[in-house]
């Protein structure tokens, strides 16, 4: 299948960087466009337009449990039309962004057409802030995947009475290299994590497939992948809010995206900030990973018709699949 673009300028799931500013994750589409990102995918790959995001407000406003919620959610049922609209012309849908809340957009557009799905979530964090385990939970961009697996407040996990968009066990974080507590709950509550440590020390084709051992099982009907790009370490990728040291190499990220993306249904692209990226370096290592990485995104991915009749494999050492 062919890719198409949907360019989700937002930066609504973050936090004001400063009193009286706004996050920059906003501009990320545009710049990555200049940079090349269309061209890095062929010419077979599509535009399929940009979905605006409501007015950024740096504070909850009444009766909101988390900032810019109604416009998050407004955005959400936006993005997914859009992700509907790709995959109905059997094409590849690729959303570049923007923050880790546009996440939220592709999964409720495969939720509608009642598919059931994994999740590869690719950061350096766990995006697992909810508000039964902290009192801060009120900026989606840190708790995107809570949301996605049905662990947030209802409002925002359930767009359309759809939760939980993605069941737990259907869900693999990848790239982890934050807090051991959240990494304790994340090992506990997903099908798996693979820390940025355990991605470093494997060949990227056996990381692909204890991945998928979970997130492209029988009974599913494909994986989505998201992609934070503050995954890479901040020598190469400074250009993010939450900049912490221990990440991948752009190469191996690349890899990694290489071995998973052609079986996947779409993907996702977050947190770049081009204010952050003065001289548009950071913005050239992103797309040579998006050429390297996702250039084959969907491009061997079965049928529901084959999925079904294709015989179930146990997962492979070291998998820690929850039930």
């Amino acid at each position: 299948m062919s890719i198409d673009i949907v360019w989700a300028p937002t930066n609504l799931g973050l936090r004001p960087p400063e009193p009286g500013a706004v996050p920059g994750t906003v501009k990320a589409p545009e710049a990555l466009r200049e940079a090349g990102l269309g061209a890095a995918l062929g010419p077979s790959a599509g535009d399929a337009g940009t979905v605006l995001a409501g007015r950024y407000r740096p504070a909850p406003g009444a009766g909101e449990a988390i900032r810019n919620e109604r416009a998050i959610l407004a955005h959400t049922r936006a993005l997914a039309d859009r992700v509907e609209a790709v995959l109905d012309r059997g094409r590849t849908p690729l959303v570049v962004g923007g923050d880790c809340s546009l996440v939220l957009g592709p999964l409720l557009a495969l939720r509608r057409g009642g598919a059931r799905i994994g999740l590869v979530y690719v950061d350096g964090h766990g995006d697992f802030r909810r508000p039964a385990t902290s009192d801060a939970a009120d900026t989606l961009g840190g708790e995107a995947l809570a949301a996605a697996v049905g662990l947030h407040h209802e409002q925002v996990s359930s767009p359309d009475g759809l939760a939980p968009l993605v069941r737990p066990v259907d869900a693999v974080q990848a790239g982890y290299r934050d807090d051991a507590a959240e990494l304790a709950e994340l090992r506990d509550t997903l099908g798996d994590v693979l820390t940025a440590d355990d991605l470093a020390a494997s060949e990227p084709s056996a990381a692909a497939r204890r991945i998928r051992s979970v997130v492209d099982a029988a009974g599913l009907d494909g994986f989505w992948i998201h992609v934070d790009v503050d995954v890479l370490d901040p020598r190469w990728m400074p250009a993010v809010d939450s900049p912490d040291p221990g990440g991948l190499e752009p190469a191996g990220l690349a890899a990694l995206l290489a071995e998973l993306a052609p079986h996947a249904i779409g993907a996702d692209l977050a947190i770049y900030d081009p204010e952050l990226d003065p001289d548009g370096s950071a913005a050239t290592i992103i797309v040579e990973v998006v050429r390297t990485g996702l250039a084959g995104l969907g491009s061997l991915r079965r049928s529901a018709a084959e999925r079904r009749a294709a015989p179930a494999s146990p997962p492979p050492p070291g998998t820690s699949r929850a039930s």
